[in-house]
């Protein structure tokens, strides 16, 4: 019993000291300097799994896969490399060098499975790497374009990433997850290959057709859209003000054919409203139509009022129109009449002359009595106009028709008129006049 354990612990002595004399290794490990992705095998009966390197290419055919060995064992060693052949289902010699660096590097590598063994010193240590050279190639192309939509169509061609179970020789495909895109400036507007765009530009654009997998290969193909469309735009310098108002219109329509806008000038809402229900097509509601490119209109009367704007685009076997209304309403404001209480012709510049502001007027007449009810001096104007955002002219300057210098005291007016709204104005009372002594 005693012999027994003294010899196990002998035994059990002599394994600690045979590990502990075996010196730390650690197996070689493959990398590839410049792909530009990765990904691991799925052997359905081989054990374990691979590394798949992926390099874009430029062209079908290219061998520009990298491999390298390293290693942590120092001095001399001797790297074997060897391919896979799938026709026998062997390793086949690629490449050996022997040397004292801790890698060994094999460049132009074609798609393939590349082994490496190290030996030194009877030691061997093994790994393996998939190299796979990715490529695209790519077209783009509009194939149908009308007014309301045109259809970009992408296409590519590629190869397939093929690798073999190891154990069995069964070819297996490694899924690239390719996918597309189209691009406009920074803009992704598709991601379809054959994709229908509506409401097409109304200038020439660029669109880029971009094939890609998971390994960030990629081709890209553009396209020139040549557009037959018009984006129909405008704006005005003004959108309300006295009657008449006077609106300079200025086009800025996009891609449409010169001389072929048509400006529709609507009638006040109003009349519109009332007499809507003896319209016999949408076009009643319409007072005038011009042709200008950028036309200045004149509204005479007071009311609100709607523009539309068409535009045309004429090509060989197309005419696109684009239609666009004003945003808001333009008003021609209703009239009024405003006369002041007092006013001192003295000479001084302030407060000169008798002044009547009116507003969107057609007609005015305006007579100035004495105490006595004697009419003094008296203004009309059978066509008001030009006095937008301003006062009248001299209405009276404090003289009598004679030409004298009225006395100082309390005058008499009376204002009618009508105003470019269809209302009759009236207005009617008394100012004093104050003058220095002499």
């Amino acid at each position: 019993m005693v012999d027994f354990m003294k010899n196990k612990t002998f035994l059990i002595l002599s394994l600690f000291v045979t590990v502990f004399l075996i010196p730390e290794f650690t197996g070689a490990q493959i990398s590839a300097p410049g792909a530009s992705g990765s990904d691991k095998t799925n052997y359905p009966d081989f054990e374990g799994t691979d590394s798949i390197y992926v390099f874009c290419a430029q062209t079908e055919g290219s061998a520009i896969g990298v491999l390298r060995a390293n290693t942590d064992l120092t001095g001399t060693k001797t790297f074997l490399w060897e391919k896979y052949n799938q026709g026998n289902a062997n390793f086949e010699f690629h490449f050996s060098e022997s040397t004292g660096n801790q890698f060994s590097e094999i460049t132009g590598l074609t798609d393939g499975c590349y082994r490496v063994t190290i030996t030194q010193a009877g030691n061997t240590i093994t790994d393996r790497a998939w190299v796979f050279n990715d490529w695209f190639t790519s077209g783009a192309d509009i194939t149908e374009s009308n007014c309301d939509w045109f259809k970009l169509s992408g296409n590519y061609t590629t190869g397939e990433f093929k690798y073999y179970d190891l154990s069995t020789n069964v070819e297996i495909i490694l899924n690239k997850n390719i996918r597309v895109e189209w691009i406009k400036g920074s803009e992704t507007v598709a991601a379809v290959l054959n994709p229908q765009v509506f409401n097409p530009p109304a200038k020439d654009t660029e669109y880029t057709f971009r094939i890609y997998d998971k390994f960030s290969c990629q081709s890209i193909s553009t396209v020139k859209y040549i557009s037959i469309v018009t984006k129909a735009a405008f704006s005005i310098d003004k959108q309300s003000g006295e009657a008449p108002l006077i609106v300079t219109f200025t086009n800025e329509s996009e891609n449409g054919t010169p001389g072929a806008y048509e400006w529709f000038f609507f009638y006040d809402l109003d009349w519109i409203k009332e007499n809507s229900e003896n319209f016999d097509s949408p076009e009643d509601s319409i007072d005038f139509i011009a042709v200008d490119q950028s036309p200045v209109w004149t509204y005479e009367y007071s009311g609100t009022y709607m523009v539309k704007l068409v535009s045309k685009k004429i090509s060989q076997n197309s005419v696109c129109v684009d239609t666009v209304y004003l945003p808001d309403y333009i008003v021609a404001d209703t009239s009024f009449i405003a006369v002041p209480n007092v006013f001192t012709p003295n000479g001084d510049g302030t407060n000169d002359e008798f002044v009547v502001k009116f507003w969107s007027m057609q007609s005015l007449e305006i007579d100035i009595f004495n105490r006595w009810g004697k009419r003094i001096h008296t203004w009309q104007s059978g066509d008001v106009r030009g006095f937008e955002g301003t006062w009248t002219e001299t209405v009276w300057d404090g003289r009598l028709m004679g030409g004298r210098y009225a006395s100082p005291g309390v005058y008499y007016y009376n204002v009618v008129g009508e105003g470019r709204d269809g209302e009759k104005r009236r207005a009617h009372g008394f100012f004093h006049l104050f003058r220095d002594k002499d």
